[in-house]
């Protein structure tokens, strides 16, 4: 018993599918796969490596022929190839030779390769944290950052070598970047599986006096300011991506990325919800009941006036529309909630008691009416 897929279910192609056309599904799904643009998958690459076994089988008629009639157990004692332990990058130059395709999945990568088909070292990716406050996040606010991440030596310009001298061709794959490994697969003939040059790190070039500045890498380590334009609308936990602003990279490379985690800090007036800012007042028992007029902060500065009927409830919410926080590169603005608390005093001095009690008898009689300026009294009792 085995636990493998289906080889032909991997590449989602039928039984009787053409060469070509398992070929083309390979290509397409080993791009999709790719498990440098999928870094947050931990599966990815454990996909790539089962997509590559079953179009190594599926691309041979002999091994396609015996898997059909015998399945798993028709491979038995068949040289394929180990993909579980085989280095990542190996897997490119197993199936294209580094050619037109082993291109293309090199730039999915985010890797290059030069015109001579030379491999290029991309710089690192470089992740910052910023933190901001609610308003910044709801209007945008420009930053910068300091970045601590390899630079492009100065003295050598990024080339590896000391100045006055240049970067020559490999000898051992003759400016190549690519070796060619020849391996017997007994009765199957010869297996040939190109792989990047050890000698030079599949550059193509080798520097003959290195730069006493960065030791021939061409990179020495330093910080810069980048400027961060942090729009409005962000949350707390989002990232950035700025393309190209990190890492120095290899001669003839990409760029790393910056990434810039956002960190907002609580606000004590607001919570938010989304797009929907919630604020909570409280007021006494004697202002729901009577009524009130209060102020109610806003993210924008200027405060609104509520006006509160009298017998308002605990829980009770009044909704501003367009005073929340702005649609992240949307259009529009969520909501200002204003939720009500009433606070019931724990602790009652001898006017409080009083007044209440009176305000208890006068309620308990038919057509009662209270003498002037009762309710005053009360308000200004109950104020704090």
């Amino acid at each position: 018993m085995t636990d493998k897929r289906d080889y032909y279910e991997v590449l989602g192609v039928a039984r009787d599918a053409e060469q070509a056309d398992i070929k083309r599904a390979f290509r397409k799904l080993a791009r999709d796969h790719h498990p440098d643009v999928n870094q947050h998958d931990p599966e990815a690459e454990s996909r790539f490596k089962e997509l590559a076994e079953a179009y190594e089988v599926l691309s041979s008629p002999d091994s396609r022929a015996a898997y059909d009639r015998y399945g798993f157990d028709g491979l038995r004692g068949r040289p394929l190839t180990d993909f579980e332990h085989m280095p990542f990058d190996d897997l490119f130059s197993v199936f294209f030779g580094g050619g037109a395709f082993g291109d293309v999945l090199r730039q999915a990568a985010g890797g290059s390769w030069g015109a001579a088909g030379t491999a290029s070292e991309p710089g690192d990716d470089v992740a910052v944290a910023v933190e901001i406050t609610l308003e910044e996040a709801a209007f945008g606010v420009t930053r910068t950052v300091s970045v601590e991440a390899p630079l492009v030596c100065e003295r050598c310009q990024g080339s590896g070598a000391a100045p006055g001298t240049e970067r020559t061709p490999c000898t051992q794959c003759g400016g190549s970047g690519r070796i060619r490994r020849v391996s017997s697969m007994g009765g199957f003939g010869q297996f040939i599986q190109t792989g990047t040059c050890d000698a030079c790190a599949g550059r193509g070039t080798v520097v003959a006096e290195p730069c006493d500045e960065c030791h021939g890498s061409g990179r020495v380590r330093g910080s810069r300011d980048v400027t961060v334009e942090i729009p409005a609308g962000i949350d707390d936990g989002q990232r950035l991506r700025i393309g190209g602003e990190g890492g120095a990279p290899g001669p003839g490379g990409r760029a790393g990325d910056l990434y810039v985690l956002i960190t907002v800090q609580p606000d004590p007036r607001f919570v938010r919800d989304g797009h929907d800012l919630i604020h909570s007042i409280d007021l006494t028992m004697v202002q729901a009941a009577l009524g009130e007029t209060v102020e109610v902060p806003t993210i924008d500065g200027e405060p609104i006036e509520l006006k509160l009927s009298p017998g308002t409830q605990p829980g009770d919410t009044r909704v501003f529309r367009g005073r929340g926080v702005p649609a992240l590169r949307g259009r529009g603005r969520g909501a200002l909630k204003v939720v009500i608390n009433v606070v019931v005093p724990r602790h009652l001095d001898r006017e409080q008691r009083e007044l209440l009690e009176r305000f208890a008898q006068l309620t308990s009689e038919e057509n009662y009416q209270p003498e002037d300026g009762f309710f005053d009294r009360v308000r200004a009792a109950f104020r704090s």
